[in-house]
């Protein structure tokens, strides 16, 4: 070994080790590693942040920004509602949620696949009075899966076609990866959903997801068109049962019906009176196509990235002893009193006409960027992690095709992927489905740092001759093998880097040591950048191998140990179906 590699070799066994340890952040661990290589001269360095320009990190950013404004246009949401039923037998419930989990993750993010479908699981298992964890865990790992289907599903994909571009002249496009990834889902999902969930201990979910601060008493009004329209109160029950809320009254010409309005048969312009939690509200005028109260009187808001927040009302605050209406809530600052949660107690007051106690919680909607200037001047203090966006379920058509239209002038060759998806962003932010900050908040910057900070020392230890050293240990200690058991060899060794370090990082190690096995054997790379695509992905024995798996545990209640008991059998049918669905794809 040259003393390049002798350096580049510890340097990365250093990384791994502390990626392995994870008392440190991955992304700062990368980012040292990578200033270590460009003062010890091992990275050029007016190379040193040319990751952070990289098209595979361009396309993460830009496909976790479009799958916000897909789920914000309720064009996601179309599809949870056939996926939910909490009679359904328990391994028809996870072959449903399964599928639907992989088709989303196809099509976005199946980190957000999981963050949306995550939460109707539980709610389902919490209906059916059974343990969340039976159901979690298949559901992650069918998201997982269901990535591997299409460029855009999941990182290393993007990682693998890009280094193609690099090393080969030309990438994969976005359905290079179906036929192999579909083969394997379908093969792994029929596992997980008919066998696999019987390995898994059933758990009480020990950290739930959210803690209600209350029930909130809020306003929603029948809109011209609304399918409320012409019903009694009480034939919404159904749809208000099944969405956690209680439908408690009714508002018409400015005045609270008596009782619970049961038999009023419900006319435009009629205010419903709900009690429940944020999201099971939004969501009930979502099922029943009601508008926000106080909608028709600032136009301005229908365009704009709507956002619920809950405040807690200090006795300092402005809006102590008096109502939305006396401080001109709505015509000052565009923002709209939803709802107040008052310890669990109701009133009859209109919720704009409420004269605020300290000691309230407000629920407010309005556009995302006002929100914390509104509460400021309010004097209440948000309560973190309350945000809650408001579904804009109009816009899911357009959305739809905007998207649409974005993949098929990338699918055929008239602008590439990255551009085409920035110019699906542009027209969300014009539609009014994404405001500013959603480029800051929905994108992972841990996993960015990470990947702008490997792919210059990744591009390094190949320079180096380091992957081509690496790949002539393999060649040689499979000397005389077929070249299909290499291909596997590689992929369990990637499979087993991946169930411990970031698959984003270990696809990057990774792919360089496949092209150059491939160039060793005198055989076509593409089996073996598939494999290692594949690989990557799938890491199912650990809560730390993909951010999935990480998600579930709070909530799953699960324990270390806990993945490997149906994570092992999977990965073996992975590779047990990958190897020869690839070579019959790309044959070497």
């Amino acid at each position: 070994m040259t003393t390049d590699q002798i350096f580049l070799f510890g340097l990365f066994g250093i990384l791994f080790a502390m990626l392995v340890w994870g008392r440190v952040r991955y992304d700062l661990v990368a980012f040292a590693a990578l200033l270590i290589a460009v003062l010890a001269g091992h990275v050029d360095p007016d190379a040193a942040f040319a990751g952070f320009g990289h098209p595979a990190v361009v396309i993460i950013a830009l496909v976790l920004i479009v799958s916000r404004g897909l789920v914000n246009s309720g064009a996601v949401e179309l599809i949870a509602r056939f996926v939910v039923a909490p009679d359904r037998p328990l391994p028809v419930h996870i072959s449903v949620m399964a599928v639907a989990g992989a088709a989303l993750s196809a099509v976005i993010n199946n980190v957000a696949a999981l963050a949306l479908l995550m939460t109707l699981d539980m709610d389902v298992a919490k209906k059916a009075r059974r343990a969340v964890s039976l159901t979690l865990m298949p559901l992650s790992f069918a998201t997982i899966l269901g990535g591997m289907i299409t460029l855009i599903g999941t990182p290393p994909n993007i990682v693998i076609a890009q280094y193609r571009q690099d090393a080969l002249g030309a990438p994969f496009s976005m359905f290079d990866f179906t036929p192999v990834g579909l083969i394997v889902s379908v093969v792994g999902i029929a596992f997980v959903a008919l066998a696999g969930w019987r390995l898994i201990p059933a758990r009480d979910g020990s950290q739930p997801l959210d803690e209600d601060a209350g029930l909130y008493v809020a306003e929603a009004r029948a809109r011209e068109g609304s399918r409320a329209i012409g019903r009694m109160v009480r034939d919404l029950y159904p749809d208000a049962a099944d969405k956690d809320v209680q439908i408690i009254g009714l508002v018409r010409r400015g005045k609270r019906l008596p009782g619970f309005a049961r038999t009023e048969e419900i006319r435009k312009g009629d205010f419903l009176v709900l009690e429940g939690d944020p999201k099971s509200i939004e969501a009930f005028m979502g099922t029943a196509e009601l508008d926000f109260a106080g909608s028709e009187k600032h136009g301005g808001l229908r365009g704009a990235n709507l956002t619920l927040i809950e405040a807690i009302v200090p006795d300092t605050a402005r809006i102590v002893n008096r109502s939305a209406l006396d401080v001109r809530l709505l015509y000052r600052h565009g923002v709209t009193l939803l709802g107040v949660s008052r310890g669990g107690k109701r009133f009859r007051d209109r919720v704009r006409k409420l004269a605020i106690r300290p000691g309230d919680v407000l629920l407010l909607l309005g556009p995302d960027d006002r929100m914390d200037q509104t509460a400021q001047w309010l004097g209440v203090y948000p309560l973190a992690d309350r945000k809650t966006a408001l579904i804009q379920r109009r816009k899911a058509a357009a959305a739809i095709g905007a998207f649409g239209i974005a993949i098929a002038l990338a699918v055929t060759g008239i602008t590439t992927l990255a551009i085409g998806l920035s110019a699906c962003v542009v027209a969300y932010i014009a539609m009014g489905l994404l405001g500013g900050e959603d480029f800051y908040a929905m994108i992972e910057w841990k996993v960015i740092v990470l990947l702008a900070s490997l792919i210059p020392l990744s591009a390094a230890l190949e320079a180096s001759g380091g992957t081509e050293l690496i790949a002539n240990a393999i060649v040689g200690g499979t000397n005389g093998w077929p070249a299909w058991a290499i291909l596997l060899v590689l992929m369990v060794v990637t499979m087993t880097m991946s169930d411990f370090l970031n698959n984003v990082a270990t696809a990057l190690i990774a792919a360089p040591i496949g092209v150059s096995v491939a160039g060793s054997l005198g055989a076509n790379p593409d089996p073996f950048l598939m494999g290692v695509a594949v690989a990557a992905s799938c890491a199912f024995l650990t809560p730390i191998g993909h951010k999935n798996n990480t998600i579930i545990m709070g909530p799953g209640g699960y324990q270390f140990g806990d993945y490997w008991r149906m994570g092992l059998a999977l990965e073996v049918i992975v590779i047990a179906v990958a190897v020869p669905a690839i070579l019959w794809v790309w044959p070497l």
